[in-house]
């Protein structure tokens, strides 16, 4: 996992892996037989360390949020410190999500997870689908990345995301 951290997951080669470990490169091989296998192992702990969105946890996040205003901060909330966990290893996943299968499932299940928050903060509001696309899009972590490159301390973030994510969605569905 360091040398993926260092490098990224596709230019990462068995030998340096192996080198890294203290092992030989058969060693590598007869534990990792393939390169997705050895993805999938990693993936396992990384999803464990990142504590990704999922579905499951979505009601809970926002149990007891009265208002659309109030549910929006939280989902701001709960996606950004996501973020900021995994920020390092998103951006080189998603580098290379193209060229590597097991990435690209990897970052289909967190984006499924941040699309069910979404659509949890939203339910009261009963939102149409281009709300759903707009709020997603604002949630990307693309989009994440380049408020997160502003520097800006934590709680202005929030409330600067949140206040952008209600303005958006006010106008989503005007012609």
């Amino acid at each position: 996992m360091s040398v993926h951290d260092e490098k990224g997951v596709a230019p990462a080669t068995f030998s340096e892996i192996a080198k890294r470990a203290g092992v030989g490169v058969a060693t590598v091989g007869r534990h990792f037989p393939t390169l997705g296998d050895l993805i999938r192992a990693c993936g396992a702990h990384v999803w464990q360390e990142m504590r990704p969105p999922v579905a499951e946890a979505a009601p809970a996040v926002f149990a007891g949020a009265a208002t659309t205003r109030e549910r929006l901060g939280r989902l701001v909330e709960e996606i950004d410190a996501f973020y900021a966990r995994g920020a390092l290893r998103l951006a080189l996943a998603s580098r290379d999500r193209e060229l590597v299968p097991e990435l690209d499932q990897f970052l289909g299940a967190v984006e499924a997870g941040v699309r069910a928050m979404v659509g949890e903060a939203l339910s009261a509001a009963n939102p149409s689908e281009r709300m759903l696309e707009v709020a997603n899009a604002m949630m990307s972590f693309p989009v994440w990345s380049a408020f997160d490159r502003l520097g800006l301390p934590a709680a202005e973030l929030i409330r600067l995301r949140t206040d952008l994510l209600a303005c958006a969605l006010e106008v989503a569905d005007a012609p």
